[in-house]
């Protein structure tokens, strides 16, 4: 009988986990996910800004193509880059013939990964040597702050350098 109720109770505390050994799991659990936040994170924000990079580039085409159609890049009066999406209103009919839109993906957002709208300005025509060889518009991103003209704006156009060579942001 004294064996019996002996062998009951090792069963019962050999059952279970020990406090040391859950503390142990729930160590391990908390480095992976430290080991998680800091490689994983600086990724994402690097993806973030790749993927910017690729939808500029998506928008540079079709802005290309609706050159190739139109004659012209959309105007504000157009619409800005909404112009790629739906079709204007011209007040000339034949213009209107030409556009053969929409020239990016049905459901393509015009937004950066922030939520920010993409900016698109067309550059003034001066003539001089410092805009020769530049697109004919700005294409950028604002960033994550959300904020034009900082350090962290995506940006697709390639600027002209002081010496008149071309470098890509």
């Amino acid at each position: 009988m004294f064996t019996k109720k002996l062998m009951v109770q090792r069963r019962r505390s050999a059952s279970g986990f020990t406090l040391i050994e859950i503390l142990l799991v729930i160590v391990i659990i908390m480095l992976l996910a430290a080991a998680l936040v800091v490689f994983v994170l600086p990724q994402q924000k690097g993806a973030e800004k790749n993927t910017t990079r690729l939808l500029l580039s998506q928008v540079a085409t079709a802005l290309d193509t609706y050159r190739l159609n139109m004659g012209h890049y959309p105007t504000e009066q157009e619409g800005g880059l909404d112009a790629l999406v739906k079709k204007p209103n011209f007040d000339n009919e034949k213009m209107g013939e030409k556009w053969q839109g929409p020239y990016v993906k049905p459901g393509t957002k015009l937004d950066d990964p922030w939520g920010f709208a993409i900016k698109y300005e067309l550059a003034e025509k001066t003539g001089d040597d410092e805009t020769k060889g530049a697109l004919p518009y700005k294409l950028y991103s604002v960033g994550p702050d959300g904020q034009p003209d900082t350090d962290d704006d995506v940006k697709l156009a390639t600027d002209t350098d002081k010496d008149g060579s071309l470098k890509k942001e």
